[in-house]
């Protein structure tokens, strides 16, 4: 009785504000802020594997999903070291430093200027850059699981015996707080990613984009220690998940050592450890592993669930994100998936389930989580449908037994160019309209009017331009062009100089340098929206302007009879080599809100379930394993992508929604056989008969006055019997 006062008495010294401990409110500032920094950096983590460290679509995916299986395999960690040795506050505090290091590391990663000694914007040495950001990565794997068990524990903590009411609300303040953070963070750092900045040259600012997440989980953690005077602190009472595993291991041991048909068998298997442990503590343990054997199937939804962050990105790359007023970065799309749980989760609650009910259906939270994993498997064949659509609109490249070529004439005069097995027309300062693919190497062109021929050699698997001049008996020159769509949404653009003379083109801080007659500068990127261009020879000057989309390339041609003036956009020919992407992102928010839709009914049923079949002392057990299914769907992740070794993306998704329809149907079956049970009444059963138990043996003991005590052997005697 005297610890409980003390504990009392410590939990009192907390001021109240509204009824609630004053040292809750820094646990939840703490835990916005901290959710800000993890899914503000998670959000743009694809897109800088992929474009600052130069990884292929499938690397930069399974690294991405290692990184979020470590975070779920960490907080087994983070209970086990709270629980056992340092306490909730001191692991809280500790696993902080681990995670804001980890941060800072990240943003450093990201600095280009770094190893950046030719100052061309590309980092010379990307070892460097991929080492720092693996050790970035692994300490705030280590950190935002290791406290990912704790904060929420730590703050119910807080609350008094009388404070029930006050306590749930917290909890429901904690989980919006989770939400707003994401929310917040995934709108916020893809701007900061997509600003230009750097010391030497501007790029993507990625270090930004870790930057400001880095802030915040340094304010987190400051704002954790500043209610340290406040907090109740318990002391580390022994981890449940330990003896939970030394009680399995000795039965699974003692199994072993009897399995001879000598033996009698046992109703269970876990009943091999009665010999050294409490009959309460077996029947506990065969509750929980009731529900872990129904865990099995789960990983499969996480598979699909995480690949929002890294599949579907990269998807949204290829895609128009102009939504009129406003204008959606890639990364960006990742927050219609808060704002949809954030609206789904109630509507949910109070409608959909309580109009379930009304019609007399039995909507088990079993049947839930299946009905949750068919609409993520739907979900994946709505991605499908939808990169079939965009795989439309994207360029053919030449394979590798192939080359293409385009034709410009930069003259005044229509010419006639006779190929090896095409006759093409093509007006006065335009090209061809689409790239000419051709099987050899060498191939004579001809023109009719001058009548010239020439050789040219065409280099596999390139796309090249050849450039006509004015004067037609010129040399003839050949231009590399792009062999890949342009990278994040941007717009590669280079200019042609159809003029006698040197021109210099500059658009802000893009300056293309001076550009020789008849031939054509360097490709540089602008983002989407408007760009002007200022082009001059000698004394003459004026403006070019348009308005650029998302991932396509252009060649701007200067011609010979350009009109200086105040502006030249008349004048200049566009001649478009990638077009546009032209699939609006607006098309990924059905998979979006089937997701969702998938989410809610398994994920937030899915703890439900989980809370209400689990003993009263080991509902950290089940949490443990419902993230460690998390981390495992990560993991297959990496597995399927790896084996299945799909060309095109659609299939995949197709592939992966398969895998889940089928583990749905397997799920089904297992739910259709599982019996709920009702864990304190379990509990009570056995603690009555254990007290049962005690009288009688104390009544015994009273009535035979000869009987004082047994000795360690009799008493193992007893308990063997």
């Amino acid at each position: 009785m005297t610890g409980k006062a003390e504990d009392r008495a410590k939990k009192g010294k907390s001021k109240e504000v509204f009824g609630y401990p004053l040292s809750i409110f820094f646990i939840v500032v703490n835990e916005f802020c901290e959710r800000f920094s993890y899914y503000g950096m998670r959000a743009v983590l694809v897109l800088y594997f992929r474009y600052f460290l130069r990884f292929d679509d499938d690397l930069a995916t399974s690294i991405y999903h290692t990184f979020v299986a470590l975070c779920y395999l960490t907080p087994i960690l983070g209970a086990i070291i709270a629980d056992s040795w340092l306490g909730k506050f001191k692991t809280i505090i500790y696993l902080s430093i681990v995670y804001a290091i980890g941060q800072v590391v990240m943003a450093i990663s990201a600095i280009n200027d770094i190893t950046d000694k030719d100052q061309n914007g590309t980092p010379d040495n990307l070892t460097f850059h991929i080492a720092l950001s693996m050790v970035g990565l692994l300490l705030i794997a280590l950190g935002t699981g290791g406290i990912k068990p704790c904060v929420s524990a730590f703050g119910g903590d807080q609350f008094q015996d009388h404070q029930t009411k006050q306590r749930s609300t917290f909890f429901s303040v904690f989980y919006l707080c989770i939400n707003g953070g994401s929310l917040l963070s995934t709108i916020i750092t893809p701007i900061l990613r997509a600003q230009e900045c750097g010391i030497h040259s501007q790029q993507k600012c990625y270090p930004l984009a870790f930057g400001v997440p880095a802030a915040l989980m340094v304010v987190s953690l400051v704002v954790f220690i500043a209610g340290s005077g406040m907090y109740h602190k318990t002391k580390p009472q022994g981890n449940i998940m330990l003896a939970v595993c030394k009680c399995i291991g000795f039965a699974i041991k003692n199994r072993f050592r009897h399995r001879s048909s000598v033996h009698p068998k046992k109703t269970h298997w876990m009943d091999w450890a009665e010999e050294k442990y409490d009959k309460l503590l077996i029947a506990q343990i065969k509750m929980v592993l009731k529900v872990l054997f129904l865990y099995i199937p789960l990983p499969m939804f996480w598979t699909l669930f995480d690949q929002k962050g890294s599949r579907w990105t990269l998807q949204a790359t290829t895609m128009d994100g102009n939504f009129g007023a406003l204008i959606l970065q890639p990364d960006q799309m990742q927050t219609v998936n808060p704002i949809f749980i954030l609206t789904l989760v109630p509507i949910m609650d109070s409608v959909v389930y309580p109009l379930i009910k009304k019609c007399g259906l039995n909507f088990t939270p079993l049947r839930r989580m299946t009905v949750g994993m068919f609409l993520a498997a739907m979900a994946f064949v709505a991605a499908a449908l939808v990169q079939i659509q965009i795989d439309k609109t994207l360029p053919s490249f030449p394979s590798a037994s192939q080359s293409q070529l385009k034709l410009l004439n930069m003259g005044s005069e229509t010419l006639m160019v006779k190929l090896p097995k095409d006759e093409v027309q093509i007006q006065p300062f335009r090209a061809t309209a689409n790239y000419l693919t051709f099987e050899e190497e060498t191939i004579i062109v001809s023109l009719q009017n001058p009548a010239i021929s020439r050789t040219i050699f065409l280099p596999k698997e390139k796309r090249q331009t050849l450039l006509f001049p004015s004067n037609i008996s010129d040399l003839w020159e050949l231009t590399d062009d792009l062999m890949n769509k342009p990278e994040q949404g941007g717009n590669e653009i280079r200019f042609v100089n159809g003029l006698a003379e040197t021109v210099n083109v500059s658009a802000g801080t893009v300056n293309f340098g001076s550009i020789v007659s008849s031939q054509a500068s360097n490709y540089s990127i602008f983002s989407n929206g408007l760009a002007i261009f200022t082009i001059s020879s000698g004394a003459e000057t004026c403006e070019y302007s348009r308005e650029f989309g998302f991932g396509s390339s252009y060649t701007l041609l200067i011609p010979s009879d350009i009109s200086w003036g105040s502006s030249c956009s008349e004048s200049i020919s566009a001649i478009e080599d990638i077009q546009p992407n032209s699939f609006h992102m607006g098309w990924q928010i059905p998979q979006y809100f089937l997701i969702t839709c998938g989410e809610v009914v398994f994920s937030v049923t899915g703890l439900e379930f989980s809370y209400s079949q689990a003993p009263s002392n080991m509902k950290a057990v089940l949490q443990a394993g419902w993230l460690f299914t998390v981390a495992v769907g990560n993991i297959i992740v990496l597995i399927v992508a790896e084996i299945a070794q799909l060309e095109e993306q659609w299939a995949e998704f197709v592939l992966f929604a398969s895998l889940l329809v089928a583990v749905c149907v397997i799920f089904s079956i297992m739910a259709y056989f599982y019996t709920y049970t009702d864990p304190a009444a379990i509990e009570a059963q056995f603690k009555n008969e254990s007290n049962k138990e005690l009288n009688e043996e104390n009544l015994h003991m009273e009535k035979n006055p000869y009987v004082e005590s047994y000795d360690d052997e009799d008493k193992a005697k007893q308990t063997k019997m």
